[in-house]
């Protein structure tokens, strides 16, 4: 029995290493297929008026959360990782390029901490002491909803903080740390911490909430629902049905209803946690080559200008 059972286990992680090898290979198929047949899946970009603009929709919604994208993620991050550490200088390239573009996007979204205040204010002024029940914004069309809308309005820019901002924050070390033992080992421990962290937590977590936020979304964009369960063949077969159907039902009936832009933000979320959880390893390790003499080379981090270092990260 036991001599089965271990037949058995071997056997499946033979299985499991083959179906890993054979993905990996077809990976590169994969996206010279995609990239050579733009038509098949985004031909839907220019409207759905026939069935084949349909079809390549519902193939873009199933290849966003297939297996086969997956491997085509993974393999290019497994080929980048080979040429950066035949060429550290690319390394440092992507990690420059990837935190660059963490901050770009991250001080861009982080106005909308300074929107959401000022509309707030504008909404107790209004309710208190003009006594309005609605609100308008604009030049020539305005925008002009009951004040019930701009209030719960105001989710969508803290979410917009929340979700745009998350790996800016990481850059800048504005992430809460609970150190436990961090703080007592040696550089290079801590870089592998670091590393193991990026590939064991950040990632998977990435990963998981893309492939739950894609469905998500695109349950409340299209009909028929298309689901995580459904192959493409379905999907497709599904197409002739297919028609938008965004979400725009809310709380309340005056409130806001663009809701479905929070499942957008949602897998933006993830799409940006996984990038950062690349530039993440990639400096860990490079740090970890090349010594504590690197330790925080070409970092952008914010500051407070000549004179201010007391008081940098505490804003």
């Amino acid at each position: 029995m036991q001599d089965d059972s271990g037949i058995s286990f071997f056997g499946a992680l033979w299985g499991g290493l083959v179906w890993l090898v054979q993905n990996i290979a077809g990976a590169f198929y994969n996206l010279g297929y995609a990239l050579s047949h733009t038509s098949e899946w985004l031909a839907w970009t220019g409207g759905l008026e026939s069935v084949e603009d349909k079809q390549s929709l519902m193939r873009f919604v199933y290849f966003g959360g297939s297996v086969e994208f997956f491997f085509v993620v993974f393999t290019a991050f497994l080929v980048l990782t080979a040429v950066g550490i035949y060429q550290r200088q690319v390394m440092w390239g992507v990690v420059r390029g990837l935190e660059g573009f963490a901050n770009t996007i991250g001080r861009l979204f982080a106005w909308a901490g300074l929107i959401m205040v000022i509309q707030q204010i504008i909404i107790v002024f209004m309710q208190r002491v003009f006594a309005r029940p609605d609100m308008s914004f604009g030049l020539g069309i305005e925008l002009q909803m009951d004040i019930s809308w701009f209030a719960e309005e105001l989710k969508l820019y803290n979410a917009l903080v929340v979700c745009m901002c998350v790996a800016y924050t990481f850059v800048q070390g504005g992430h809460v740390r609970v150190d436990l033992i961090y703080s007592g080992i040696s550089f290079r421990a801590k870089r592998v911490i670091d590393m193991i962290g990026s590939l064991i937590f950040m990632m998977p977590a990435a990963v998981l909430t893309w492939m739950y936020g894609w469905f998500f979304l695109w349950r409340h964009l299209i009909v028929p629902k298309p689901s995580a369960s459904d192959g493409l063949d379905r999907l497709v077969m599904k197409a002739r049905a297919l028609r938008w159907n965004v979400e725009t039902i809310g709380f309340s009936p005056n409130g806001f209803n663009g809701y479905f832009l929070f499942k957008i933000l949602l897998v933006s979320f993830a799409g940006i946690v996984f990038l950062h959880a690349i530039a993440f390893f990639y400096r860990s390790f490079l740090e970890f080559v090349e010594g504590q003499g690197s330790e925080n080379k070409y970092l952008d981090k914010d500051t407070l200008g000549e004179g201010e270092e007391a008081y940098e990260g505490a804003h």
